[in-house]
């Protein structure tokens, strides 16, 4: 497709397929290939891997330097001067790499150190990154069981306290917390604020031409890159 429409494709793909997808860039084309059993996106071309494609994201997890932290997996080796945060999603979606995760992590490096709830917490990354800054309690929740695994692996990896739990940010009656942060989609995050009275809201996972329904909250930062934006709302009082 052409690198003029790369940002929705990738807001498309990552609805689709959550737990990762690899992008080439061919001239001015770009090139998306996700690793699934599912039916592929119409128009897409399927071809037929060898038996071990579920370990060839470990190739595109390269570590990342995100404010005062060193995002990387496992088996790279921090430099010095860096706070660590070490990542293995295993199944569930997050790096640390996306634009969304930085700017979120960057943005509650930035706020009080107050308790903490990471709504749709995926590898736990943001999780694990407040609880290194001195937030406390942290509270990170997600409907996929893959996620709460990876967050509570990476949690004790990190030697932090993460009070981990499985549930639907839709539905669900939600933990209490001064801060809130909901790295998620815009569809989820319109669902998600009228039923929350946090003070503070760091919002991502959507394109910065998109403007999220606010209802009692108001827009006081709002963060950009590669075309992705993360936002810091205030509920009016």
């Amino acid at each position: 497709m052409p690198l003029e429409h790369a940002e929705e494709a990738r807001a498309r793909w990552l609805e689709r397929f959550p737990q990762g997808f690899e992008e080439r860039t061919h001239g001015r084309e770009l090139e998306l290939a996700a690793y699934t059993e599912a039916d592929p996106p119409p128009g897409a071309l399927v071809e037929r891997v060898d038996s071990a494609w579920e370990e060839r994201w470990r190739d595109f997890h390269r570590p990342v330097l995100v404010g005062p932290f060193w995002i990387g997996p496992p088996w790279e080796q921090p430099p010095l001067g860096v706070m660590p945060v070490v990542i293995d999603p295993g199944g569930a979606f997050g790096t640390g790499a996306h634009a969304t995760t930085q700017l979120c992590i960057e943005l509650v490096a930035e706020q009080e150190q107050v308790s903490l709830l990471d709504a749709g917490c995926g590898s736990g990354a943001i999780a694990v990154a407040a609880a290194l800054l001195g937030f406390s309690p942290v509270v990170a929740v997600d409907v996929d069981p893959a996620a709460v695994d990876a967050t509570e692996r990476n949690a004790a990896a990190n030697g932090v306290a993460v009070d981990v739990r499985q549930l639907d940010l839709a539905t669900a009656a939600l933990p209490s917390a001064e801060l809130v942060v909901a790295n998620i989609s815009l569809e989820l995050i319109e669902v998600l604020l009228p039923r929350l009275a946090a003070p503070v809201v760091i919002a991502s996972g959507y394109l910065e031409h998109d403007e999220p329904r606010l209802g009692r909250y108001r827009r006081r930062e709002r963060g950009l890159r590669g075309g992705w934006a993360a936002d810091v709302f205030v509920r009016a009082q």
